[in-house]
């Protein structure tokens, strides 16, 4: 190991430390910190002065291949972890998605693309396989934002991994076509033929080994107890998979995928999750230091307009084709809309196939330099990207579900107001009909209010933190507000509504934890029911009840915890800043 590997290592770590959560603390993300640390750290930012200034060595990255390799171990691992969410026959449920929205995605999105390439100047072999590589999306980084808003076995996560895994499938078509765009593939049939035998052949063997080879090796790992034998077998699995596809031409992370969802459905799941999620973090985010590092500004700066016009027209292209894919096979609207311009970014195997068409001579220095730039910049615009299309997907939702935001048809009198209709506000609202205490519950989810009004519960849709919406529910004649709603900013809007227009009226509000306990309790709320402290509030007597303790000691044991909890809630009330 020398100096050189050592010092590049210590920079990434600073980065990963350091820089990052600063990225983050600014709203930015972290996949887009990473990216821009890559790439002010990388030989084609801060390291270009290193020959000139020595210091600036020790604060850059100056070999960006050396650490390229572990930035695709991260790939496999996050497909691993992926895999490990779904089944056999979850996917098998999915089959029209892959192979329906997914073929439509790449043939819709390919041909305009390419015909753009056409018109630019490229040969129109070179532009069909410009124009099927930039069809692509970004497994890494969208199914990153999928796994970090806990949405890949939604609805749109679903749709969005499904057209993923045919796009690993297309990985073999389009490096043949590269392969002859070399000049080194003598005899077309046969490279074909080989490619889809080998290909079929490595899915094959993943399928048949997963079921009679990997399961029961991990379960012999198991049988022994030791954390270290799970590991060390869990990563052959992983790495091997990731292998055999890869010979095959095969994108490494479908034969991730494969294995991880081979081994879903075993006990041994939870563990490896758990074991592997710390080395997936730190080397996908070496993966996104290296797309940052393959930025050359040079090239770039002086053609900036042609890149971001590049982006903004494939962007524009893709969300467009993606969501004509999606409607064709008669997926919902606002989950089509989402889905594309989740999709619209390129993905990181153009790098691949850009390098393969730099070196044959097929495409210019320059203008590869300018692609590699596109590609880069639109990944890194993913996560505006995503926000921006969960917006558009509510947007569209609401708008298919104008009829629940109607007003309530009667005047109730001393009825419930309840802010939130999720599992709480739901149990909330049961509780009420048995008593036969009148309620009405607002909801931001359209499908979930949908749902309660298709049982005829009166739950309308709208935003609970808004007076006017509160109004026209009959605030000025409710005995009580209930705020159970799970964003606490969302909560603290709805409670200092209430307080600020109707400062008489009953509050009850859930809190998350004791921070916000506080800031509710800051507002005026006076029935503050921290969820945490209830919920150990209860673990603790069901423990005290176990060990032998009479009901009676019990009780008391809790009722004093609790009053100790509502005395600190009341002293912020008071005291308008203390912390509990």
């Amino acid at each position: 190991m020398n100096d050189s590997f050592l010092k590049d290592a210590f920079v990434y770590l600073l980065a990963a430390g350091v820089l990052v959560p600063l990225f983050h603390r600014a709203r930015i993300g972290a996949v887009v910190g990473f990216i821009a640390v890559g790439a002010l750290v990388g030989p084609h930012g801060l390291g270009r002065l290193a020959d000139t200034l020595p210091l600036i060595r020790f604060i850059t990255i100056s070999s960006p291949e050396r650490a390229a390799p572990f930035g695709e171990l991260g790939i496999v691992f996050l497909l691993f972890l992926l895999g490990l969410e779904f089944s056999t026959a979850r996917l098998w449920a999915l089959r029209r998605e892959v192979f329906g929205v997914g073929c439509l995605q790449v043939v819709l999105c390919g041909v305009p693309l390419a015909f753009g390439a056409i018109l630019v100047g490229y040969p129109p072999s070179v532009a069909l396989v410009l124009g099927s590589v930039l069809a692509l999306s970004s497994t890494a980084v969208v199914s990153q934002l999928l796994i970090d808003q806990h949405r890949a076995l939604a609805p749109l996560g679903q749709l969005v991994i499904a057209v993923l895994l045919f796009q690993d499938l297309m990985v073999v078509p389009i490096l043949l076509a590269a392969e002859l765009l070399t000049g080194n593939a003598p005899d077309v049939l046969t490279l074909a033929g080989l490619a889809l035998a080998k290909a079929a052949g490595a899915v094959a063997l993943i399928l048949v080994a997963g079921r009679f080879v990997l399961a029961p090796l991990v379960a012999a790992a198991a049988s022994t107890r030791s954390r270290d034998l799970i590991m060390a077998i869990t990563l052959v699995v992983v790495v091997g998979s990731a292998a055999v596809t890869h010979r095959a031409g095969l994108s490494s992370a479908l034969g991730a995928f494969l294995a991880g969802m081979l081994l879903s459905e075993t006990a041994y799941r939870h563990q490896i999750e758990v074991d592997l999620e710390p080395f997936k973090g730190l080397l996908i985010g070496v993966f996104f230091v290296t797309v940052g590092m393959s930025v050359d500004f040079a090239v770039v700066l002086p053609r900036l307009g042609w890149v971001v016009a590049g982006v903004v027209c494939i962007l524009v292209v893709k969300v467009a084709f993606t969501f004509a894919a999606g409607r064709l096979m008669r997926v919902a609207a606002p989950t089509a809309a989402e889905a594309a311009v989740l999709l619209a970014q390129t993905g990181e195997f153009a790098f691949v196939v850009l390098a393969l068409l730099a070196a044959s001579g097929a495409l210019a220095p320059a203008d590869a330099g300018v692609l590699v730039a596109m590609v880069g910049l639109s990944l890194a615009a993913t996560p505006l990207l995503a926000r921006a299309g969960r917006r558009l997907g509510r947007r569209l939702d609401a708008r298919l579900h104008e009829g629940l935001a109607v007003p309530p048809p009667t005047r109730p009198e001393r009825h419930v107001i309840i802010g939130g209709f999720g599992r709480v506000g739901r149990t909330v609202a049961e509780a009420l009909d048995e008593e036969g205490v009148a309620y009405v519950a607002l909801d931001n989810d359209p499908r979930r209010v949908a749902e309660a009004r298709g049982a005829g519960l009166p739950v309308y849709f709208g935003d609970a933190g808004r007076a006017e919406m509160l109004e026209r529910l009959g605030a000025e004649r409710a005995s009580a507000f209930v705020v159970t709603l799970d964003a606490p900013n969302a909560a603290e809007r709805m409670a200092a509504a209430v307080r600020q227009h109707w400062p008489t009226a009953a509050i009850i509000a859930r809190a998350k934890d004791a921070e916000h306990a506080h800031r509710l309790s800051a507002l005026g709320v006076a029935g503050v029911i921290p969820e945490a402290q209830e919920a150990s509030l209860q673990l603790a007597a069901r423990l005290l009840t176990q060990l032998g303790l009479p009901d009676e000691v019990v009780t008391a044991r809790t009722e004093t915890a609790r009053a100790r909890i509502e005395a600190a809630l009341a002293r912020a009330r008071s005291q308008g800043g203390q912390r509990i």
